[in-house]
């Protein structure tokens, strides 16, 4: 089993990074492995690497209408 757990993000989900809260919630904007790209709403698009910080799932990417 492993140690860490590595949440599914995907893109349009919105998340909050714990270490830097003045950044306010992030979308998600693309995730290849463990670099997630987030655009924050006060620091605009970072590339955040989940195996090394955690990022707090706020609301799952909901499905498009239609």
């Amino acid at each position: 089993m492993p140690d860490a757990i590595i949440l599914p993000f995907t893109p349009g989900a919105w998340v909050r990074l714990p270490t830097q809260p003045d950044w306010g919630i992030g979308q998600v904007q693309t995730v290849v492995g463990a670099r997630v790209t987030v655009n924050f709403e006060n620091q605009g698009k970072q590339i955040v690497n989940t195996a090394a910080v955690d990022l707090d799932l706020v609301e799952e990417a909901r499905p498009p209408r239609g």
